[in-house]
């Protein structure tokens, strides 16, 4: 089944064809240079850039595979969650061209294309096994029992741990965005120099917090000034506090599996590109497998948004006209995604 991706979710604008479980193109364009300044994301920066984007995506990529449109067998757009101007851009975009070539589209869970993201590397993966979702804006411990039924078991009650990161790199005068900050000088420092709090970590749910080890952060900072030391050991720090959110992270994922009798473990999202929770990974095996998703396909793109919505094409699913874009989808995962 050939299905066209298209992503636009946030601030990555995505085009990408998925042949089975082969990708055949994918391009991603980011934004993070236009939002840098800011701080963050603009949400209406981010829509505008999309709507200049992504025509000029989509003629590349019919341009680089030589593909007739009429060819692929339907369309899959993210549908949320996300920015609302941002989904709006790619539902309206791919609502055209299913109308343009009668092709059958399909609205997929951003949440839900990270987690299928994983087939992309490992095709033979079946269910059931444990998520750990984390991105800028969702931390999620996920229960796969069928390709179509997915249940959220766990999710921070506060901070997702992106923006955890990207709040501790704002403490640390560090740019964003954030983990690929901490990640990089983390490596150059002792995470044992600060014993910062890994709240929940040992209660029986799977839930999470960030915030008071971002408070965390914050006060040891002050307190070091005030002892007025010659320079702020930024790298420790940043170690310190990635190392903590890193064992909350594992220890959560790792019970969750254990406590289902569950082996195979899933990493999805953004922050499942850090250095430093890949290499702790080491530490549960063998006992449990773990599958990690390409850097490539860590961050939002639209070849995982293709491959989920090949498993709801699969099932005759068409959206078609009646898709609407929703910011939030956050809670509709299980059969309804």
């Amino acid at each position: 089944m050939l299905v066209l991706g298209i992503e636009t979710s946030c601030d990555e604008t995505s085009v990408a064809l998925v042949n089975n479980n082969d990708v055949i193109l994918n391009l991603v364009y980011s934004q993070i240079q236009t939002h840098k300044k800011f701080g963050g994301i603009v949400p209406e920066i981010a829509a505008r850039e999309h709507l200049k984007k992504l025509p000029l995506l989509f003629s590349q990529l019919l341009k680089e595979t030589q593909i007739d449109i009429n060819e692929i067998d339907g369309i899959a757009v993210t549908k949320g969650p996300g920015l609302i101007g941002a989904l709006l851009v790619g539902v309206s975009f791919a609502k055209g061209l299913a109308i343009r070539y009668n092709k059958p589209l399909v609205g997929v869970n951003h949440i839900v294309g990270h987690v299928y993201a994983n087939y992309l590397a490992y095709p033979e993966l079946r269910p059931p096994y444990i998520v750990l979702m984390v991105s800028g804006g969702h931390t999620l411990i996920l229960k796969v029992n069928e390709s179509m039924h997915i249940k959220i078991i766990g999710r921070s009650v506060d901070d997702a741990v992106g923006e955890a990161f990207d709040k501790v790199a704002r403490l640390l005068g560090l740019g964003y965005p954030g983990g690929p900050e901490i990640d990089k000088l983390a490596k150059e420092g002792n995470p044992k120099a600060f014993n910062f709090p890994r709240p929940k970590m040992y209660d029986p749910d799977y839930d999470f917090s960030f915030s008071g080890l971002k408070t965390s952060v914050l006060y040891e900072i002050k307190r070091l000034k005030n002892a007025e030391i010659e320079e702020l050991p930024i790298k420790d720090l940043a170690a310190s506090a990635q190392e903590a959110m890193i064992d909350v992270l594992l220890h959560k994922t790792t019970k969750a599996a254990k406590d289902f009798g569950i082996k195979n473990i899933v990493l999805a999202g953004g922050v499942a590109a850090n250095s430093r929770l890949r290499e702790k990974l080491a530490e549960y095996t063998p006992e449990l497998n773990f599958f990690i998703p390409p850097l490539e396909f860590c961050s939002d793109n639209a070849a995982m948004i293709a491959r989920a919505g090949m498993t709801l094409l699969e099932s005759w699913k068409n959206d078609g006209l009646r898709l609407e874009p929703s910011p939030n989808l956050f809670e509709m995962i299980g059969d309804e995604w």
